[in-house]
């Protein structure tokens, strides 16, 4: 009988937490409130790829917050 523990793999990254799921997908979410970005998940995909997703949806984010 084995016992397997599954590693968390957590990086910081412009104010988010970027958390590694066991399924080689990503949860994305704020360090802190208040939240600029709510909590998001990706599809299987590197950190280079989730970090390229995460900059895309806050420049975004910019641009609704200049419009209006």
């Amino acid at each position: 009988m084995g016992f397997h523990q599954d590693q968390n793999t957590v990086f910081r990254y412009r104010g988010f937490l970027l958390l590694k799921q066991p399924n080689r997908t990503w949860l994305v979410r704020p360090e802190r409130s208040p939240m600029v970005l709510l909590p998001f998940r990706t599809g299987m995909c590197s950190l280079l790829e989730v970090k390229i997703l995460l900059d895309r949806k806050l420049s975004e984010e910019n641009i609704i917050d200049q419009a209006a």
